[in-house]
């Protein structure tokens, strides 16, 4: 992008979506002329080409005026990232307490991990699973320095480690660590053409510290366009000045970014998690992805026909999105959301001002569902807009290398890159069984009041690109980023208009499962009116 064509293809080539969109340079400024989606066996150039032909028809002066007459996919400007498949990293280590933290970190980092310890498992199965064909790269580590407990073991798993890497001198192996420090004790990795890499060790920060950071470097692709997101949340935050979250749920992965911009109080601060486990449609679901999705779903179904309909999810991404097949989405999105929830931990930040949605998953469900299953899952007492990256234009921007251009490109798209869904609030601290206060959004010469109650979900319309303020009267004191009972908050509007949420924190469920399928029923029917209760 450094000669700054007049247009350009960004495109997004995921496992079971490839997004495209067209950028054009009308004026001083990079707007969006067109995007699409379509199934990613496809592929690039087919969307690509039917999306030039469509833009042509439905306004050739602006195609005449970006120079695009003519031009075919093969002749267009890209900035393409994609996403492939996880690789399976052997996580070793000498004892359990020195495993978990490294495979948290790896499974936060890209990788799909298979661990084991010197202290539970015995030398032949650890080898095994070293050797095991489906095993990419070997990260073995130890704490720096190693502690009592791992002492007398590192030896005897360094012997180990290092004959499987000699016989499977192809794979990657990275010392964490201690191990760092007894490389010597690896012989002569280079002799047997063994890539090594050395890293630091596991960190106890929620962040995983530097061993994450360089795990996602090594987990694939320079333009993997999950590591992407990274980087686009952070020139979020910075363009907007706000705290931005921005959440992805993919085919075959998810990913949660963070960013702060830098105050005069506080610096700048970002965080990065992509976690493969978390995707919508796992290759095999086991029990505990067959309960979450039984969890949230409306629709009676056995384990059995659920376990199946996940499988048909999987094969056939693209279709039945509507009746039970809607269900079954909004049921996966809320399993999926709540794996990646479970493996980044709770937020530690105060709610964020914009959580951003991205992925085919949220575009295939209303955007109502999509508030609401933020709001069921990401439970945070604060105010948060919300927003959708409707044209997958995150991953691309955010893998432009050069930070001025990028946060241009950013600057100039920010009103055509988000859909606005509303405003969340969700307050804490209220008592059950008693009337909880009142609302009154003050929309220009207009006051519309809603009495609130505890355990309600509640919406309020009001339309996108609109502004308002909403004044809070709670009859007890609850905390709403401070505490009190008199909060009054600006709030914009959106699809889903502004979503009041006060349910408990942390959400509770009905045990009995019609008790739970009419409670969620009754939240879908508050937030989105057209579905039956």
């Amino acid at each position: 992008m450094t000669s700054e064509p007049r247009a350009f293809a960004a495109v997004d080539l995921g496992a079971a979506t490839v997004s495209v969109s067209i950028v054009g340079k009308l004026g001083r400024a990079w707007r969006l002329v067109g995007s699409i989606a379509l199934p990613s066996v496809d592929g690039p150039e087919t969307a690509i080409s039917i999306l030039l032909e469509r833009i042509a028809r439905a306004d050739p002066a602006t195609v005449e005026r970006l120079g695009l007459t003519g031009v075919s996919a093969a002749d267009l400007v890209r900035l393409e990232v994609r996403s492939d498949p996880a690789r399976t990293l052997g996580v070793v280590a000498a004892t359990e307490r020195a495993l978990a933290p490294l495979v948290s970190s790896a499974a936060r980092s890209g990788w799909r991990t298979v661990s084991a310890s010197a202290q539970a498992t015995d030398p032949l199965a650890m080898s095994r699973l070293l050797l095991d064909a489906g095993t990419d790269a070997i990260l073995v580590g130890a704490a720096d320095p190693p502690a009592a407990d791992e002492r007398s073991a590192i030896g005897e798993l360094a012997a180990l480690v290092a004959a499987v890497a000699t016989r499977r001198p192809d794979r990657l192996l990275i010392l964490a660590g201690g191990m760092a420090d007894r490389q010597g004790e690896f012989g002569d990795p280079s002799a047997h053409g063994i890539d090594t890499v050395l890293a630091p060790a596991a960190g106890t920060g929620p962040a995983g510290a530097p061993l994450q950071a360089l795990l996602l470097e090594l987990a694939g692709r320079s333009d993997a366009s999950r590591r992407s997101f990274g980087t686009a949340a952070a020139t979020l935050a910075d363009v907007t000045d706000r705290r931005v979250e921005l959440i992805e749920i993919g085919y075959d992965g998810a990913v949660r970014a963070t960013a702060r911009p830098a105050s005069a109080t506080e610096e700048a601060w970002q965080r990065l998690d992509v976690v493969p486990t978390a995707g919508l449609a796992p290759a095999e679901p086991d029990d505990a992805t067959v309960d979450r999705v039984m969890t949230w779903s409306t629709v009676a179904m056995d384990r059995h026909r659920i376990r199946d309909r996940m499988r048909e999810l999987r094969i056939a991404p693209w279709a039945d999105a509507t009746g039970d097949g809607l269900d079954l989405r909004v049921a996966a999105a809320h399993a999926a959301l709540g794996r990646l929830v479970d493996e980044t931990g709770a937020a530690t930040e105060p709610a964020p001002d914009l959580v951003v949605a991205s992925g085919g998953v949220w575009a295939s469900m209303p955007a109502s569902f999509v508030a609401m299953t933020l709001a069921d899952l990401l439970r945070r007492p604060g105010a948060s807009q919300l927003g959708f990256d409707h044209a997958n234009l995150l991953g691309p921007i955010g893998s432009i290398p050069d930070e001025s251009e990028r946060r241009a490109v950013l600057i100039d798209l920010l009103d055509d890159l988000l859909v606005p869904l509303g405003t969340l609030v969700m307050p804490s601290g209220l008592r059950s069984g008693r009337p909880a206060g009142r609302l009154i959004v003050h929309d220009g010469d207009r006051a519309d009041v809603t009495e609130l109650a505890h355990g309600d979900l509640t919406r309020v319309p009001l339309a996108p690109g609109v502004g308002a303020v909403a004044e809070f009267r709670f009859r007890d004191t609850v905390r709403l980023g401070g505490r009190g009972r008199v909060f009054a908050l600006d709030v914009a509007g959106g699809s889903a208009g502004v979503l009041v949420d006060l349910r408990d924190v942390p959400l509770r469920l009905p045990d009995r499962a019609d008790g739970r399928r009419e409670q969620l029923r009754a939240w879908q029917a508050a937030v989105a009116p057209t579905v039956p209760a």
